[in-house]
């Protein structure tokens, strides 16, 4: 009997050692050919007939592609933490295991989280910009200043991996950590962090960076009523979800003031649109959702998106898997 070749679906091209390892293991490879991600139509055709899908965050896994994809698809593999875009019920209903790579950004977001509270605060990508403008004509005692991070206070929403690690790192800068959980954090007394309300942290921190789960409970949890908490000279930071933040009140809240700044990797709908209001704003940065775009970290997602894909076509058990399965 002829060895079978598994028919694999995969919706961009990855670094090159991943993609390297699925040429090597007896696959038949679709690969989509673009740096856009595939359309939802021709999604479900590169899908079609597939044994199994190496996908994206960017890429809409619901019951209507998998009916579209067929019998046959036996496992769904995300380079990717969050499977916002995945219908779990849909696949576990199925039988279809969704593989993820959790725990792989923490650090990489972390250090992010940190670049966008200093390129925010200090106001680094206009200044940057002026100076390649030939605005920067002289010192100015007045000229591109902003907040220290240094002996500020810093509200971390969401106290779970990477808002660790965002603390840890806060820790050399001299700050007052506050968090705020469901419940209190069994980390909070080594990384130095006071559990306070929701409310209370808004309205006490100099910065606000949001670490929290997207999910229906935290959709627009930073919405009009709680910016209008927070203090005129506070900076928001995003590098969770887009979702988490409501962008047209965040937009009226930075254009009339009522906060001074805010900066984003991740923003709704993605990629943002060249002309949308945030991106006319002086006090904001945006940023290409760049969390995990570290080469190692990059790397090491796309190979544990292998290890899923290729044990989900085996028929074994996923190293990480994001539904339940028997």
């Amino acid at each position: 009997m002829a060895k079978e070749h598994p028919l694999v679906a995969v919706t961009r091209r990855l670094p090159e050692p991943a993609m390297r390892r699925l040429q090597e293991a007896d696959l038949v490879l679709r690969v989509w050919p673009e740096s856009a991600p595939p359309p939802p139509g021709d999604l479900a055709a590169l899908a079609a007939g597939c044994h199994g899908i190496l996908c994206l965050l960017t890429d809409r896994i619901d019951a209507a592609f998998l009916d579209a994809a067929g019998p046959s698809l036996r496992v769904v593999s995300q380079m990717a933490v969050g499977v916002d875009n995945i219908d779990l019920a849909a696949c576990t209903a199925r039988g279809i295991p969704v593989g993820h790579t959790p725990g792989v950004l923490t650090e990489a977001t972390a250090d992010l989280t940190l670049a966008l509270m200093l390129a925010t605060a200090r106001r680094l990508v206009a200044a940057a910009a002026d100076v390649k403008a030939g605005k920067w004509t002289t010192w100015d005692p007045l000229g591109w200043v902003g907040p220290d991070l240094h002996s500020s206070t810093v509200g971390i929403v969401g106290l779970g991996r990477i808002g660790a690690a965002v603390a840890r790192r806060l820790s050399g800068f001299g700050v007052e950590v506050l968090y705020h959980n469901r419940r209190p954090s069994l980390m909070a007394e080594e990384l130095g962090a006071a559990y306070v309300s929701f409310d209370e942290l808004l309205r006490r921190s100099d910065f606000v960076t949001l670490h929290c789960p997207y999910t229906s409970a935290t959709h627009h949890l930073v919405n009009a009523e709680t910016l209008a908490l927070m203090k005129p000279s506070a900076i928001l930071v995003n590098t969770s979800r887009g979702g988490v933040v409501d962008q047209e009140a965040l937009c009226a809240a930075l254009a009339a003031g009522k906060i001074a700044g805010a900066g984003l990797d991740v923003t709704t709908p993605e990629p943002l649109p060249a002309d949308h209001p945030l991106l006319t704003l002086p006090n904001v940065v945006v940023l290409p959702h760049i969390g995990s775009a570290s080469l190692p970290t990059r790397l090491l997602m796309a190979n544990m998106a292998v290890d899923n894909l290729l044990v989900g076509l085996e028929g074994g058990r996923l190293p990480h898997c994001a539904n339940p399965m028997p």
